[in-house]
């Protein structure tokens, strides 16, 4: 799996011109699954996700993690994170197909959600408009081959 995670003020995420999806303070992520990811990957990267200690403590440095700060969190799939593009015109062989990657996406989303943060999400597959105020700005990459 793979996760662009950015620190954002607000974030939201709009289908069809309606808002589905909308946070204040905490992260954005795009989230993508690999076409091998099982439930391994998906709760060591909503771990890693859950602990990332990239908000400001009293003495302005990045000490505090997402339950500390009172972040929340908006997860956006996203295929495209696994873009082989060695060609002009990107192939997404690598990307997992959407009976994999469902099920995984909602299981990163529900282990953030048992831990106590506010999820909000896209829908799986549809066309969105993602708006963020970053903060900082902050981006993550997390890659469960790297963790």
């Amino acid at each position: 799996m793979r996760a662009v995670i950015t620190r954002v003020k607000n974030a939201r995420v709009e289908i069809g011109g309606e808002v589905a999806g909308q946070i204040g303070a905490g992260f954005l992520v795009l989230l993508g699954v690999r076409r091998d990811d099982t439930e391994k990957e998906a709760d060591r990267i909503a771990d890693k996700l859950c602990g990332l200690r990239v908000f400001e403590d009293e003495n302005g440095k990045m000490n505090v993690n997402p339950a500390d700060a009172g972040a929340q969190l908006l997860i956006i799939s996203q295929f495209t994170l696994f873009a082989d593009c060695r060609s002009r015109r990107p192939g997404f062989s690598l990307a997992a197909r959407p009976e994999t990657a469902i099920p995984l996406y909602e299981r990163v989303i529900a282990f953030c959600r048992e831990r106590g943060f506010t999820v909000e999400t896209g829908e799986f597959g549809a066309e969105m408009q993602v708006y963020s105020q970053n903060d900082g700005p902050v981006t993550i990459i997390l890659d469960t081959e790297d963790l």
